[in-house]
C-alpha cells in the first residue's frame, strides 16, 4: 500500500512518484518552484528600476543644470545689451532736458515781456478811457449848457416844474426790503403820507424865496439821509440807525439855524416831527428784518429736519434693499416647494409641504406689508414753491411757477437761469409747504388758461401780471413773502452801455507803477 511521504496520505490504490510524493503534494512543490523564480525575475526587475532610477536622476540633474547655464547666459547677454540702451537712452534723456530748460528759459522771458506789454496796454487803455470820459464830459457839457441863462430855465420848464411838490423829494428812489412784504408796505406807505404832509404843512410858512430854497434843500437832504439810513440797515444795527436819525437831523438843524435865526423856531419844531416820523420808518423797515430772522430760525430747523429726513430716507433705502432680499428669498422657496409637491406621490409629504407653503406665504405677506410701509415713508412731499422772472429774456409778464426739493432753492434757480439764457432770474416769492406738489398744482389750475405753451404741460411759464401773482400767492399763503420788483439789473445795465469797450479789463491806479505812469 502506497504513502505519500510529504502528506501521509496512503491507500490501496492511492499513487505516489518516485519521490513517494503524491500528485497532489506534487504539483504544490512546482508551484513553489515556481513562485521563487518568479519573486527572484521580482527582484531583478525592481534592481533593474533602481539603477535606471538613479540614471533618469542624474540625467534630470544634468540638463536642469545645463538649463540653467544656458538661462544664465542668455540674461547676461539680455542685461549687458538692456543695459547699454538703457544708457544710450538716459544720454538723449539729458538732453533733451537741456533743451526743455533752455526752451523753459525762452518761454519765461517771453512771458515776462509779453506781461509787462499787457500791463502797459492796460495802462495805456484806463488813461485813454478815462480821458475820453473827460473829453466827453466836456463835449456835453458844452453842447448843453454854453448859454447858462438860458439854458438852465429851459431845462427846468422840461424836466420839472418849478412849484411842484416833486422838488420836495429825491430824484433816486431806492428800493426797501419791506416793500416786499404787504402789511409793512402799507405800513410804510401811511407813515410817508403823513410825511408828505408835513413837508406840505412846513413849507407854506416860508414867505421869502431864500427861506423856501433853504427849506426845499433841507428837505431833499433829509429824504435822502433817510433813504440812506433805510437802505443800510441791517437786523443787528437798529440803535445805530435810530442814532444815525437823530444825528442828521441834529445836523441839519444847526446848519439851518446857523444860516438863518429868523427860521429857527419853525425849523426846531419841523426838525421834532419830522425825526418822530423818520425813527417810525426804521421800525417799519426793522419789521421785516425781524420776520426774515424769525423765517431764518425756521429754515434752520428746517434744513436739520431735511438733513434728518435725508438720513432717514437712505436708512430707509437699506433697509427696503434688504426687505426685498428676504421677499425674494420667500418666493424662490415657495416655488421650491411647489416643484417638490409636483415631483412625490406622497399624500403625507404633499400635506406637509402644503402647509410649510402657508407659513411661508404669511411671512411674505408681513414682508410686503413691510415694504409698503417704506414705500410710503419714502414718498416726502415737502419742498418749495417759486415764482420767477427774466425781463430781458422773455418780457415784463412772463413768469415760471415751480417747485423744487431743494435744500436751498435758490440752487434750482441759479441752475435754470445758467448759460442758455441771457440773463438771470428773478426771485419774486419763496413759498415752503409740507405738501408743495398740491400748493403748486394749485397754482397752476388758477393760472390754466394763461399758460404760453398749452401743449407740454411741463413747461411752466405764465403770461400773467404781477398784481394777479401777488393776490393769488397771498390767498394762498398768507404768510409769504412777495418782491414785486423785477430789478433785470445785467439787462438795463446793458441797455445803458452804448458800446462794448474794446478793452474790458481795467487796473487799479494804486498799482500802476511809476515808470508806467
Amino acid at each position: 500500500m502506497a504513502k505519500c511521504t510529504n502528506c501521509g496520505k496512503s491507500g490501496l490504490f492511492f499513487k505516489v512518484n518516485s519521490n513517494s510524493r503524491c500528485k497532489e503534494c506534487e504539483r504544490i512543490a512546482l508551484l513553489h518552484v515556481e513562485e521563487r523564480q518568479l519573486q527572484e525575475r521580482i527582484a531583478k526587475i525592481q534592481t533593474d528600476i533602481s539603477i535606471n532610477e538613479k540614471g533618469y536622476i542624474e540625467i534630470k540633474e544634468k540638463r536642469e543644470s545645463l538649463y540653467k547655464e544656458i538661462a544664465d547666459e542668455a540674461k547676461k547677454d539680455a542685461l549687458s545689451q538692456i543695459s547699454g540702451q538703457i544708457d544710450s537712452k538716459n544720454l538723449e534723456l539729458q538732453n533733451i532736458i537741456v533743451q526743455i530748460e533752455e526752451k523753459q528759459k525762452l518761454f519765461q522771458s517771453i512771458s515776462e515781456e509779453y506781461n509787462q506789454s499787457q500791463k502797459t496796454i492796460l495802462s495805456n487803455a484806463n488813461k485813454l478811457r478815462k480821458l475820453q470820459t473827460l473829453f466827453k464830459s466836456m463835449q456835453y457839457s458844452t453842447k448843453k449848457y454854453f448859454d447858462a441863462e438860458s439854458v438852465s430855465k429851459e431845462i427846468l420848464a422840461d424836466t420839472l416844474p418849478i412849484e411842484s411838490e416833486e422838488l420836495l423829494s429825491t430824484t433816486v428812489i431806492l428800493k426797501l426790503h419791506l416793500m416786499d412784504i404787504r402789511e409793512l408796505r402799507k405800513l410804510y406807505n401811511q407813515n410817508s403820507k403823513i410825511i408828505h404832509d408835513l413837508l406840505i404843512k412846513y413849507q407854506g410858512r416860508y414867505t421869502t424865496k431864500a427861506n423856501m430854497s433853504i427849506y426845499k434843500l433841507m428837505v431833499i437832504a433829509l429824504e435822502a439821509e433817510l433813504q440812506n439810513v433805510l437802505y443800510n440797515m441791517r437786523y443787528s444795527k437798529v440803535d445805530k440807525a435810530i442814532n444815525d436819525i437823530k444825528t442828521f437831523t441834529a445836523k441839519y438843524l444847526k446848519i439851518a439855524t446857523d444860516g438863518n435865526q429868523s427860521i429857527a423856531t419853525t425849523v426846531n419844531k419841523f426838525i421834532g416831527e419830522i425825526e418822530y416820523l423818520y425813527i417810525e420808518a426804521i421800525k417799519i423797515e426793522y419789521e421785516y428784518y425781524l420776520q426774515k430772522e424769525r423765517i431764518k430760525e425756521e429754515q434752520k430747523a428746517l434744513r436739520e429736519q431735511m438733513r434728518q429726513e435725508a438720513l432717514e430716507r437712505k436708512l430707509l433705502a437699506e433697509e427696503r434693499k434688504k426687505v426685498e432680499q428676504e421677499e425674494e428669498k420667500y418666493r424662490n422657496e415657495i416655488i421650491n416647494i411647489n416643484e417638490q409637491i409636483k415631483a412625490t406621490d406622497d399624500a403625507l409629504k404633499i400635506s406637509q409641504l402644503e402647509e410649510r407653503i402657508v407659513r411661508i406665504q404669511d411671512q411674505l405677506g408681513e414682508v410686503e406689508k413691510k415694504k409698503e410701509d417704506i414705500i410710503t415713508l419714502q414718498n416726502g412731499k415737502a419742498g418749495y414753491i417759486y415764482i420767477i422772472s427774466n425781463f430781458g429774456s422773455f418780457g415784463e409778464n412772463v413768469f415760471k411757477i415751480g417747485m423744487t426739493r431743494r435744500i436751498d432753492p435758490q440752487d434750482r434757480i441759479d441752475e435754470l437761469g445758467s448759460a442758455s439764457l441771457p440773463f438771470n432770474f428773478d426771485v419774486h416769492s419763496f413759498i415752503f409747504s409740507n405738501s408743495a406738489p398740491e400748493l403748486e398744482h394749485n397754482l397752476h389750475k388758477q393760472l390754466n388758461n394763461k399758460r404760453i405753451n398749452k401743449v407740454n404741460l411741463r413747461k411752466e411759464f405764465f403770461n400773467t401780471t404781477i398784481d394777479e401773482l401777488e393776490n393769488l400767492v397771498y390767498a394762498l399763503e398768507p404768510s409769504a413773502e412777495f418782491n414785486r420788483t423785477m430789478l433785470a439789473e445785467q439787462y438795463h445795465q446793458s441797455m445803458a452801455v452804448e458800446e462794448v469797450p474794446e478793452t474790458v479789463a481795467i487796473i487799479d491806479d494804486e498799482n500802476v507803477t511809476e515808470e508806467e505812469e
